[in-house]
């Protein structure tokens, strides 16, 4: 069995979704693991991680429109208001989606459909520096 273990930092420039599909699969494809599982975390609460379609930005756009609706600014009955209205709203949405996401690995190559890509999902509305670190489980 083999592993490795890698950090990447995505610089944000506000709220909506960063994909990093390429930079894991580099990683995956330097490990020289063929059979195995790709964990990704995200090292934050107010940003979450998504396996999401890649081909059309619509999709991204209605995700961003039902999430602020989901969960918007300006609810007035919320106690964690320290770092402004954005802040616990950002810690609400990453909640209901994920902080950790596991693909498989097979041939070297992550399995993912054809349409999908990995995405980091920032809740803040002021850019942020995210770490998300990548660790490779397998066999050659």
């Amino acid at each position: 069995m083999q592993q490795t273990q890698h950090r990447i930092s995505i610089e944000t420039r506000g709220q909506g979704f960063y994909e990093f599909t390429r930079e894991a699969a580099r990683i995956v494809a330097d490990s020289a693991i063929a059979t195995g599982l790709l964990t990704i975390f995200v090292r934050h609460t107010s940003a979450s991680l998504l396996i999401q379609e890649n081909a059309d930005p619509d999709v991204q756009t209605d995700l961003s429109g039902f999430f602020k609706r989901l969960v918007p600014e300006g609810m007035d009955w919320l106690v964690h208001t320290t770092e402004g209205p954005d802040d616990m709203p950002a810690h609400i949405k990453a909640a209901l989606t994920q902080t950790s996401i596991g693909v498989p690995v097979s041939d070297g190559r992550m399995v993912l459909g054809t349409w999908q890509g990995l995405y980091l999902f920032e809740h803040r509305r002021a850019p942020h520096s995210r770490s998300i670190v990548l660790h490779v489980l397998g066999e050659d």
